[in-house]
């Protein structure tokens, strides 16, 4: 029996309600402070990644679908969505409408070991704020990623962490500590720690090994070699979420995988997915657009994955509504002719109707019940002859008689009763 790609899994009608309700929570926030909705093609030039990730980055060395079409053109499937984002401010020529606020949504692609909420093919929403260099534009998308986080109900299991990688200075500095440092413990350091030692020694702080996590507890912190300029930067961002009253936890290993960041990093994490625990997570990429080819645009965003997102509001129980829905029951032959039309006329009145299409009233009182329907609509002869059908709430059990010009209006009462 065939079945999905291995990591891959199908969206099945209950699991896409919640995708949705993440996803249109997700944009209604972010429109709120001004982002503007772009989507990117899920297919991209290989050169796009190697550029902008970097050729060290696990993502390019390790995950990223990459083949050559029949044409021979070296593509990836997109394995993350900021890099399209600036390709895209490239080459439809949008510098010359900064500052840009982009909220993107949509399935990436990484073939990594498949765990509890990561998939190969899994789906991110995010936002990037291009073209603003102070750290007004750092809390400006902090703060819209918190206020998502609350008003998905999240805020109180969730810890904001942040950290500083500086500037191009404060990086080449530290990298020179970092790289000496390891090289006296060289042979105590896991294989893999010990390749990205001679390509990026920055990358080891990501490693969960507990070798080199070990050798992380004296390793040099970054915040030693922070330049002024980077240490007043983060300065104001400190400040700012305490003006804010976003409550923050200084982490100086937390460091992002992906090598066009710079100065402001930070994550959103939560003790309910285990060890990957980050639930929303980005940071400042200064220098992403130039290394792309394009003019020198300061950026910073962040992205969340939607399925672990939908995973921990599964664990804490949250409650997935679907839109109200009404269930049509006629009752013999002549209502049974009337019923497309009566369904038409609440389905342009932006009402959601079910019909069972056949079976008798228990059996589709039933399916009424089955797809959770408010209420049902119940009709026959005599109800058509005296032009006022039957109205059941299905969850009270009460039951009314309305007249025919009023149902539309009874209904949208239903829908906003407690």
């Amino acid at each position: 029996m065939l079945q999905a790609v291995k990591g891959t899994r199908d969206l099945l009608p209950g699991t896409c309600r919640k995708f949705r309700h993440v996803e249109q929570t997700a944009s209604q926030i972010s429109s709120l402070y001004g982002f503007d909705e772009i989507e990117t093609p899920i297919l991209e030039p290989a050169a796009l990644f190697l550029r902008s990730l970097g050729d060290t980055s696990d993502i390019v060395s390790k995950e990223m679908y990459r083949f050559t079409d029949a044409g021979g053109d070296d593509l990836v499937l997109r394995p993350e969505g900021t890099a399209g984002v600036a390709r895209a401010l490239i080459s439809e020529g949008l510098a010359q409408d900064l500052p840009l606020k982009l909220f993107y949504r949509g399935p990436m692609f990484r073939r990594e070991r498949p765990q509890k909420g990561r998939y190969r093919q899994f789906y991110q929403c995010g936002v990037e704020l291009l073209g603003v260099d102070s750290p007004a534009a750092d809390l400006e998308v902090i703060a819209c990623g918190y206020h998502m986080l609350q008003e998905l109900g999240l805020s109180q299991n969730l810890t904001l962490r942040l950290n500083s990688i500086g500037d191009a200075d404060s990086r080449a500095q530290f990298r020179e500590a970092l790289k000496a440092y390891f090289q006296a413990h060289r042979d105590e350091l896991s294989q893999e720690s010990q390749d990205r030692l001679e390509r990026n020694p920055l990358r080891i702080l990501d490693s969960k090994d507990p070798r080199d996590r070990k050798l992380l507890e004296q390793a040099p912190r970054l915040a030693d070699s922070l330049t002024p300029a980077a240490l007043e930067f983060f300065k104001q961002v400190q400040d700012g979420l305490k003006a804010l009253k976003i409550p923050v936890v200084i982490d100086p290993l937390l460091v992002r995988g992906l090598d066009y960041y710079c100065h402001t990093v930070f994550e959103f994490t939560t003790e309910n997915l285990g060890a990957q625990n980050a639930v929303l997570a980005g940071g400042r990429y200064d220098g992403l657009v130039s290394d792309l080819g394009g003019p020198r645009v300061p950026g910073v965003g962040w992205a969340f994955g939607t399925d672990r997102l939908v995973l921990l509001l599964d664990e804490l129980q949250r409650d997935w509504k679907s839109s109200a829905s009404f269930a049509l029951i006629p009752i013999g032959e002549r209502a049974e002719q009337e019923l497309p039309s009566l369904a038409q006329d609440l389905r342009r009145a932006g009402l959601r109707v079910d019909l069972s299409f056949s079976g008798n009233v228990g059996k589709r009182m039933k399916r009424a019940d089955k797809v959770g329907a408010l209420a049902a609509v119940i009709f026959g002869d005599n109800e058509l002859n005296a032009d006022r059908f039957q109205i059941k709430a299905l969850k009270t059990g009460t039951q009314s008689e309305v007249p025919r010009a009023q149902i539309i209006t009874e209904l949208q009462r239903l829908i906003t009763s407690p």
